[in-house]
């Protein structure tokens, strides 16, 4: 099998050009086509980088400093991820506060929860997520793969991110929830509106747009969870409205962690194929050996997670004063935790910077750590993985047929906006 490709690998910029932490801006578009040169300036320069003049807003870059913080969540709070999407001083984008006191909200998602509510919501939810259960669903995610690529491929032509990387994760996550198999679109669309609309700075969404989104999600999941504790079925849903231990979600918990499930199942799953993809047509000695060898993907789907974090950070606050390895943050700080950043910390991953697929990536941080760890994790891994298998067991000489592949506008968000590809199918 042969790959080829016309795409660089997107090195950092030589000495001479190298930006400074200075240089670091959120919302810059530089930053967001390839932040990774600006997280290593501040990694060297400031890790402890404050984002924001006169304001208590600092970027969290070292590895080291990322899992001490991720660790401790008695002294840092996930509740800073609640104020960032009603508003708050953390908010990422120019629509910030679209959501303020909005329904979808009125629970606090599990993600930005601490002990001991954290705990509770977790076991009540785990119950969906079992082994068993994610196993369970392998061979339909491969037949859906399989028919995404049927329905997508048009004349030696993919474009992988409509055609596969999108409908998988969202089929897959409907197919869970026990929703409709044909609302792949609709589901987008509202997680799009949600995430870009409130970390994106480009104006594709208003605010009106992002509280009509959020107005539609939690109308339709509230009608499903009524009828699902009314007559349940075999679903996710019907099991998350039954009652464990005299204990179950409200219905404001449900729909906030379904719409958690829904943003970060398909996103990030997203994502992560079409960041593996781009990362391997950068680096077709790669992309060959992977395709000619189906044992190697799921090394090669934690080096994506690692080279390329499907989700680039998260806020945490903190109260108190608290000693990092890296120095000092100051008492009643917000803080954001760059997980992609130190994802590229050499510290931890020598010659990060290099994409690897024989690399170890043990204590990547991509699916967070400590209590937060991914509840998706191995759903996802498992998604990206088939859709990998699947791809490169259809596809031979894949090449990329666009100059170059733009990525999304998102603060929060890592991936390509689509990946136009000429492929010759076996």
């Amino acid at each position: 099998m042969t790959a080829s490709t016309t795409i660089s690998s997107s090195p950092p910029p030589k000495a001479s050009t190298q930006p400074s932490a200075s240089d670091f801006d959120l919302l810059s578009p530089d930053v967001r086509e390839n932040p990774y040169p600006y997280y290593a300036a501040m990694r060297r320069e400031s890790p402890i980088h404050p984002l924001a003049p006169g304001a208590p807003l600092y970027a969290i870059t070292r590895h080291a400093d990322v899992i001490h913080i991720l660790h401790h969540p008695e002294q840092f709070s996930s509740s800073a991820l609640q104020a960032a999407l009603q508003g708050g001083a953390s908010g990422l984008g120019p629509n910030s506060g679209a959501l303020a006191g909005h329904r979808l909200l009125a629970s606090p998602m599990m993600i930005a929860t601490d002990p001991p509510d954290h705990g509770r919501l977790r076991r009540l939810v785990n119950r969906g997520f079992t082994p068993r259960r994610i196993a369970a669903l392998e061979p339909r995610m491969r037949e859906i793969a399989n028919q995404c690529l049927d329905d997508s491929i048009r004349d030696g032509q993919l474009e992988l991110v409509r055609g596969l990387s999108i409908p998988l994760p969202v089929k897959v996550i409907a197919e869970m929830l026990g929703v409709e198999r044909d609302r792949v679109d609709q589901f987008k669309a509202w997680s799009d509106a949600f995430v870009i609309g409130l970390s994106g700075a480009d104006g594709q969404y208003t605010p009106e747009d992002v509280r009509k989104a959020a107005d539609e999600m939690a109308d339709y999941f509230e009608r499903f969870a009524a009828e699902r504790r009314a007559a349940p079925k075999d679903d996710l849903i019907s099991v998350l409205t039954q009652a464990e231990e005299g204990d179950a979600l409200s219905t404001g918990e449900l729909i906030s962690f379904v719409a958690l499930l829904l943003i970060a199942g398909n996103e990030t799953t997203t994502n992560l194929i079409g960041n593996g993809v781009k990362a391997l047509l950068a680096h077709p000695n790669q992309l060959e050996r992977v395709m000619a060898d189906a044992s190697l993907i799921p090394s090669l789907v934690d080096e994506v997670l690692r080279y390329d974090s499907p989700i680039q950070a998260l806020p945490r606050s903190n109260k108190e004063a608290v000693e990092l390895p890296s120095g000092l943050v100051p008492e009643n700080s917000t803080l954001l935790v760059f997980y992609a950043a130190a994802n590229h910390d050499d510290e931890q991953f020598p010659n990060a910077e290099k994409f690897d697929i024989d690399r170890s990536t043990q204590e990547h941080v991509a699916f967070s750590h400590g209590i937060h760890y991914c509840l998706g994790a191995s759903l996802a891994r498992l998604e990206a993985r088939v859709a990998f298998e699947t791809l490169f067991s259809r596809c031979t000489n894949i090449k990329l047929a666009a100059e170059s592949i733009s990525m999304l506008d998102s603060a929060v968000l890592r991936g390509p906006k689509s990946v136009p590809l000429y492929v010759e199918t076996t």
